[in-house]
């Protein structure tokens, strides 16, 4: 029997992958992961042709005139830059990499959390082309870190800081496919009355290029919610019980439309809407801006050079908040992030209190 053993957690933590089995379904197992393989080859193959940058401001022609009406940088709309290369990523990868789901999406962190009405900011795209089908929701960013030697850290509002490093908790904008969706259990909480466990789906992320370590750094999408741990509740019957048959019970956290630490997170509905339309069945996201788009919107503004005139994008009242935008390297902030971890104490453990 195959299976996975998980450890660690997702968003930017390192996960751990063992898997169990020999014999037959050993060679099953490897046969899996060689056709997995040849896959991402493919993958990365379509990707290497996403290379050109296509103008802020322009709008292809073949973009089909019902979506048209959608392309803007106004609420609910999508920038010119991020459709041309959501669309072109998409492109290539139905043609390449197998891809057959009849919709593809797209976020713009560049976007605020928050619209001018107060209410959460649509800068999440879900496009069906065939069906004539433009959604726009909300989507949340990662919050990054302040530790000594950097402050990568993001505001509630706008993110001005990007990266692909391990344990940044950023952001990384580019070319990604969904892969598989996995549930697992978060705690007990208290629902209607009743207490229930909640759990929660995760949806896998492969990456390509600067985004290839999504999988390491274990980046997907899920709901943006988290059970806060409050107390021990004596349940030997639940199938989530400790060895001596308690389980972990809290209240529920929601963050729709916040900060993450590193993953693409949208509300209830919305996520159970997006893992149902690509589990089993995957599709492209490409998420913007990319490293280079971050390193020459700096360097205008820097330059006191207008963005419209460069050709290039980002949303104008984040820029105004944020100043201009960073991009961290992995190879410069992994090494700070690494010296920093080492320096921490020892976690002392202490069980949760029992829930009165």
């Amino acid at each position: 029997m195959i299976g996975w053993k998980v450890t660690g957690t997702v968003c930017d933590e390192r996960v751990r992958y063992s898997d169990i089995g020999d014999g037959a379904a050993g060679m099953g197992l490897r046969v899996k992961r060689l056709i997995h393989s040849l896959r991402f080859v493919l993958m990365v193959a379509g990707a290497l042709a996403f290379q050109t940058p296509a103008s802020a401001q322009s709008i292809s022609r073949d973009i089909p005139s019902w979506l048209q009406q959608h392309v803007g940088t106004g609420e609910g709309q999508i920038a010119p830059v991020v459709l041309e290369r959501a669309r072109d990523l998409y492109q290539q990868q139905w043609r390449r990499a197998g891809v057959r789901n009849p919709c593809y999406m797209a976020m713009d962190a560049t976007r605020p959390s928050t619209s001018s009405n107060g209410t959460p900011t649509q800068r999440y795209y879900i496009v069906c082309e065939e069906q004539g089908s433009f959604t726009a929701v909300s989507s949340g960013y990662g919050n990054g870190r302040s530790i000594p030697g950097a402050d990568f850290s993001n505001g509630r509002e706008c993110a001005r800081h990007f990266s692909n490093a391990l344990g940044s908790n950023l952001t990384m904008g580019g070319a990604y496919l969904t892969a598989e969706a996995r549930t697992s259990h978060k705690g007990y909480i208290r629902q209607n009355g009743q207490t229930v466990p909640f759990n929660r789906t995760f949806l896998v992320f492969d990456g390509m290029r600067e985004t290839s370590n999504a999988r390491e750094r274990a980046i997907g999408g899920h709901m943006a919610a988290f059970v806060r741990s409050q107390c021990r509740m004596s349940v030997p019957s639940s199938p989530h019980a400790d060895e001596s048959g308690f389980i972990r019970f809290g209240r529920l956290i929601d963050y729709t439309s916040g900060r993450s630490n590193g993953c693409t997170t949208w509300s209830e509905d919305v996520s159970q809407q997006i893992i149902s339309l690509v589990d089993g069945n995957r599709t492209s996201l490409y998420i913007y801006p990319e490293s280079r788009d971050i390193d020459a919107v700096g360097t205008a503004v820097s330059n006191g050079r207008s963005l419209s005139e460069q050709g290039l994008y980002w949303n104008s009242s984040c820029l105004n908040q944020i100043g201009a935008p960073r991009f961290w390297p992995r190879r410069q902030l992994e090494p700070i992030i690494r010296e920093w971890r080492a320096s921490l104490p020892t976690p002392s453990y202490s069980p949760l209190p029992i829930c009165q």
